[in-house]
């Protein structure tokens, strides 16, 4: 099932407010619209890095390969979307970094291929879904023993093959992503299929960015905000059955989340799935993965959907672990800052505003959670970027919880 939620671009936005009429200021545009996607990972959400994506694709993956080693890496993600047709196509962009972010003197953003599915939702059927044997079980809040009505359990066996359990995926928090090839009349994003390396060591994004395309104006933005620490994250079962989190608070954090699964049988057994969430209600999936802007946060701060900025603990429920057999797998996620530019400046009074360009620059750490395993120390380092990741062994493919790919087993 589909989150409820639809995108929206800044562009179509800014034409509504456009037309209302009485508006205190008028604005058209923006022609550009700029998406940086700046992550920190540690622990073995660190082997996703070097090329790969953030979200729930890779919070899975990290479960099952690499190396059982503490490490931290940095992660980019660059998107831009344009209004407008290239002056001369394909589609072509460079952004260039100063030398401290050890990229090279820039990175190209190149369109996708042509008839190539560009987007999707991590909570839609899968082409391939099979129906999961077993049941399903759901889990959420911190504390020692789990609240009431849970778990809420979903028989698979009662449902029709190829479907996906109804309201599984929260509605309440959306995906927030702004820049798609979808709502873009031209559009080209780095990774990509001709360019893709791993963030050096010792990188640092601080100062002057340049972004100059075929597609629109050159976009200009100066950051002072880098990559966020990484998450040292530490996971102790309790005489009572329950099992402590505990993790190193991040000054610029916005909000922790929390999620593990357990108990998934990959032999094709009818064994209980087990899916846990820090959130204080039923909320999974959704931008509880992800990105959310620091407004968003707080508000889920306040619903308890998402623990305040000085939480360093969590405790996953005696229940939840008890069903989860011998091991978890899990995430914890810090949503940080994020820096908004625009041009040209925003005009004084009620002169129109035309906008040429926009730029996001989102941020945030996240740490893997492995419970019920000795690794040797395998949670988040805080060691804030000190490594760039090894080549993670190519391995088969196999499938996770609800029929979902993971990249290696």
């Amino acid at each position: 099932m589909r989150s409820s939620f639809r995108f929206v671009s800044v562009a179509t936005i800014a034409a509504m407010l456009a037309a209302v009429p009485g508006s205190a200021q008028r604005s058209t545009g923006p022609k550009e619209r700029y998406e940086m996607d700046v992550a920190t990972m540690s622990g073995f959400a660190a082997m996703t890095a070097g090329g790969g994506k953030p979200g729930m694709g890779s919070a899975l993956g990290m479960m099952f390969g690499g190396s059982p080693e503490s490490r931290v890496a940095h992660t980019l993600e660059l998107r831009l979307g344009s209004n407008q047709a290239p002056s001369s196509p394909p589609v072509k962009a460079d952004h260039f970094f100063l030398p401290q972010a050890k990229l090279g003197a820039s990175v190209p953003l190149l369109p996708h291929e042509p008839g190539k599915r560009t987007e999707t939702e991590y909570d839609e059927i899968p082409k391939d879904f099979e129906r999961p044997k077993g049941r399903l079980l759901l889990f959420w809040g911190c504390g020692a023993k789990a609240g009431p009505g849970q778990p809420v359990v979903i028989d698979f066996s009662k449902m029709a093959a190829g479907q996906m359990p109804p309201n599984l995926f929260t509605s309440t928090v959306p995906r927030v992503r702004e820049v798609m090839a979808s709502n873009s009349a031209s559009y080209a994003d780095w990774p990509n299929r001709k360019s893709s390396k791993p963030v050096p060591a010792g990188s640092s994004l601080l100062g002057a960015h340049r972004v100059a395309s075929n597609v629109g104006p050159e976009i200009n933005f100066t950051l002072a905000q880098d990559y966020m620490p990484g998450l040292n994250a530490s996971t102790t079962q309790q005489a009572d059955g329950s099992v402590m989190i505990r993790w190193n608070q991040i000054a610029p954090a916005t909000g922790y989340v929390a999620w593990a699964f357990g108990g998934m049988d990959r032999g094709g057994g009818n064994a209980d799935m087990v899916w846990w969430t820090s959130a204080s209600a039923r909320e999974f999936g959704g931008g509880l993965w992800e990105w959310l802007p620091p407004a968003t946060v707080a508000n889920l701060v306040a619903k308890k959907i998402v623990m305040p900025p000085a939480q360093t603990s969590c405790e996953i429920p005696a229940e939840a672990r008890k069903a989860s057999g011998e091991m978890m797998f899990g995430n914890l996620n810090a949503f940080g800052p994020e820096a908004n530019f625009s041009y040209p400046p925003k005009p004084a009074g009620n002169a129109v505003w035309n906008i040429d360009w926009t730029a996001k620059v989102r941020f945030r750490s996240q740490t893997s959670l492995m419970i019920g395993a000795d690794f040797g120390g395998m949670g988040g380092s805080s060691r804030g970027g000190s490594e760039a990741p090894a080549e993670p062994e190519k391995k088969k493919k196999c499938k996770g919880p609800l029929g979902i790919p993971l990249p290696t087993c």
